[in-house]
């Protein structure tokens, strides 16, 4: 049975940690290096750095702020934020990323999921979708939840695992910030109809959010930001409990 993994997320605006409600109305959270180590001393399995601004603002991930961050922590790093192409992917990882995370620049040219697996492997690249339910289905959403765009999310996870790429972050619009509990269906779909792994992202609320996304959902890592940042939920605590529910974690 593979083990499931806890990874703080770390939303980065203008050079500090935020976070918000449903993508809008962020608050500051912090420094995020100091989350970062932090998150390390705690046991967290993996760290996800997020610039949610980079595409909207047409700029660059700050890369000198992924290398301080890099070389502070010594758990598996994904960065995701304006990142275009193989390029700017090789300035991440030479800053220190082991995994970079694309989702607008992959929904507007699909091929660049091929050619950063081509040059980097599979296992480094994780692609995005930013979800929300509509009467019809789930549709995908790009430029930081701002905009709508044509594709359902089932069919666009299975055409991005079909190019190859390693892990697929899945974050539901409806549940970010909510801390109501994760998306179980949607969750649950992609889980049961991929081969690879589907990260859960968005609403995780308390311990039991997590129990219900590994069992019910199946997802095969749970991402969290505010419960993480604020200490409501201690990763030592959510570690302990998910072990006594039969979870095998890391």
């Amino acid at each position: 049975m593979l083990t499931k993994r806890i990874i703080p997320c770390l939303d980065i605006k203008d050079g500090r940690t935020v976070k918000g409600v449903n993508f809008v109305d962020l608050r500051d959270a912090g420094d995020p290096v100091a989350l970062a180590v932090s998150y390390v001393e705690q046991g967290a399995d993996e760290l996800v750095f997020l610039d949610i601004t980079a595409t909207v603002e047409n700029r660059k991930t700050f890369s000198e702020l992924v290398s301080r961050i890099a070389g502070a922590i010594n758990i598996p790093f994904t960065v995701g934020g304006g990142i275009s192409s193989v390029a700017d992917a090789d300035i991440l990882l030479s800053a220190g990323a082991d995994k970079v995370s694309i989702n607008s620049a992959a929904v507007r040219r699909p091929e660049l999921i091929n050619e950063l697996v081509d040059n980097f492997g599979s296992q480094f690249v994780v692609v995005a979708i930013d979800t929300k339910k509509h009467d019809d289905g789930w549709k995908v959403y790009v430029k930081g939840g701002r905009e709508e765009t044509p594709l359902y999310t089932i069919p666009w996870a299975q055409e991005v695992q079909s190019r190859g790429a390693g892990e697929i972050l899945l974050t539901s619009m409806d549940h970010d910030g909510t801390k109501g509990g994760f998306a179980l269906d949607i969750t649950g779909e992609l889980s049961r109809n991929l081969s690879i792994p589907v990260i859960a992202s968005g609403g995780a609320g308390n311990i039991e959010h997590f129990i219900d996304v590994f069992k019910l959902a199946q997802a095969d890592a749970a991402l969290a930001a505010s419960i993480f940042h604020f200490g409501e939920v201690p990763i030592p605590q959510l570690k302990s409990e998910l072990a006594e529910h039969g979870i095998s974690i890391r």
